[in-house]
């Protein structure tokens, strides 16, 4: 099938999310269950600073543990609002923020952060006359309570629809921010699971909700597919394996032996990687060896890898080639590694 479809469903007793483009698995979301979901909102007891780094163990519902980054000024014994930011690895903390965000489809709620945004996308003028529409005589009445941000896929809905995501939004943010003090960690929201999260965060011309709708999409096929190391490129193929301390991607040209065949293999791994990364929830420090090719053509390469991960969801920052020619990039761990959540199900 044509275009882009999200399909919702469930494989055991997990809910999952698949976003398919013409018909190809392009992104995935697996419900974890045992753990934290990222977004998730606490009210944490700061316990004690890590000296030399900075940053703050806090105490979470049920004995959790959450790493604060940021933990300066802060005491043992202070209760703050946190934000959980991605997955932790086992016999890790939960990694954490203090600058929580309430996110929905069309806006951002920012508590604490002043002002009125919008992305290029969404016209100023129309974002002021969105937030002059709010309900309780406008957004700006309280201007320094939070901060508001309009998501680019506010252009062409409603302007009712939006206005009614931001007071719902709103009024999320001051019952949790009202929450904030307490003598015990509490659990305030419990985050969005796969299915809010494909409704958030996806555009699709269609969503399917019928149960079976994995089979019937063939979606199960392309997840076992996802067991396997190696990606088909067109021009070659990849090899992406991770290990606990990084993840590493070979890139090899197949039976290509012309002269340009590294460069050819090497621009359509590029293109290749980031879903690759993505449908396998892989993230943390990630070692790409491309195909042996001459430095003159590495300019046009990273063109190549910037394009590629520009729309791509999870945070990803290139960070260059080692003196070994190895490409190194930093991802955000916010998404469970999907053969982990595969071993338990």
């Amino acid at each position: 099938m044509k275009g882009r479809r999200i399909v919702l469903d469930h494989i055991g007793t997990r809910e999952a999310a698949a976003l398919l483009v013409d018909g190809q698995l392009d992104d995935l979301l697996i419900e974890e269950g045992d753990a934290p979901r990222p977004g998730a909102i606490y009210r944490a007891i700061c316990d004690r600073p890590l000296k030399g780094q900075g940053g703050m163990m806090v105490r979470l519902p049920e004995g959790g543990t959450g790493f604060l980054r940021q933990g300066k000024g802060l005491r043992p014994g202070q209760a703050l609002l946190v934000q959980v930011t991605g997955i932790s690895e086992d016999g890790k903390a939960v990694p954490l923020t203090d600058r929580v965000l309430f996110k929905s489809r069309f806006a951002i709620v920012t508590p604490g952060a002043p002002g009125s945004t919008s992305r290029a996308a969404f016209p100023r003028t129309r974002s002021a006359r969105v937030c002059a529409s709010s309900p309780k005589k406008g957004w700006r009445a309280r201007p320094r309570a939070s901060g508001l941000i309009l998501r680019s896929v506010c252009e062409g809905a409603s302007e009712d629809d939006i206005a009614e995501d931001i007071a719902s939004m709103r009024a999320l943010a001051e019952a949790v921010t009202a929450d904030a003090e307490g003598a015990e960690p509490e659990a305030l929201t419990e985050g969005d699971g796969p299915h809010l999260l494909a409704w958030r965060d996806w555009v699709a011309d269609d969503v399917m909700t019928e149960p079976g709708g994995f089979e019937r999409e063939n979606v199960l096929d392309q997840i076992e597919g996802l067991k396997s190391a190696r990606v088909t490129t067109g021009e070659g193929s990849i090899f992406v394996e991770p290990t606990r301390a990084l993840v590493a991607v070979d890139v090899n040209t197949g039976g290509d032996t012309t002269p340009a065949a590294a460069l050819k293999a090497n621009l359509a791994a590029a293109r290749a990687l980031p879903r690759a990364l993505r449908l396998r929830g892989l993230g943390g420090q990630i070692v790409v060896d491309f195909a042996p090719m001459s430095k003159a053509h590495r300019k046009q390469l990273e063109q190549s890898i910037r394009a590629s991960f520009r729309n791509d969801p999870v945070e990803t920052s290139l960070v260059g080639w080692s003196p070994m020619g190895l490409f190194e990039l930093q991802r955000k761990r916010e998404r469970p590694g999907l053969a982990r959540l595969l071993s338990k199900l």
